[in-house]
């Protein structure tokens, strides 16, 4: 996998890390500090700082105040950095056509061992708390014979294969409740 994102990214001109800030920028749809930036893809800051001047400096993203505090600077995507945001969003398409390969049985058991591994790593302080349904406090088991799992900022039951690897509605669980959604899970 890392040298498809190495000759995706080559190809466009960027590292796989600029490829990677673009596509969180896009993701996430709000303007992101690059303190953000660092953590959510586990780099240090002088990465984050070396891959966004690179990107601004090609004109993919701008700096700008941050609208909650006019002392810090926001990261946002400009025009021709959403398209190649769009384009970064697809290197991992050959990916999906493997997953989409499996039954949907195996489908489900894939993304159910997915979620669990990452709930594991971030118990373990070995990966930045991820945006699953696993690890968000929207998270509770169901009641409904329907339904294995419920959401309870969107009220709506969730099967397995519904669960979500990197939600937009995310809301952590604290530090010390991690264990909990991975053990009911």
């Amino acid at each position: 996998m890392r040298n498809r994102a190495w000759a995706f990214a080559g190809e466009r001109g960027l590292t796989p890390t600029q490829g990677q800030v673009l596509v969180l920028l896009r993701t996430r749809g709000v303007p992101l500090r690059l303190g953000q930036v660092a953590e959510e893809l586990a780099i240090s800051a002088p990465t984050a700082s070396d891959s966004v001047r690179a990107l601004v400096d090609k004109g993919l993203v701008s700096k700008t105040r941050a609208r909650d505090d006019a002392r810090a600077v926001a990261l946002e995507l400009t025009s021709a950095g959403r398209q190649e945001a769009e384009r970064a969003l697809s290197w991992q398409d050959f990916l999906l056509s493997g997953i989409e390969a499996l039954a949907p049985a195996e489908q489900e058991a894939f993304l159910a061992l997915l979620l669990k591994i990452l709930g594991a790593l971030v118990e373990r302080g070995q990966v930045p708390m991820q945006r699953t349904c696993l690890l968000c406090r929207y998270f509770r088991a169901s009641d409904s014979a329907n339904a294995v799992y419920h959401c309870s900022r969107l009220d709506a039951p969730l099967s397995r294969r519904h669960l979500r690897v990197d939600c937009p509605d995310h809301a952590p669980v604290r530090d010390d409740a991690v264990r909990r959604p991975i053990a009911a899970f």
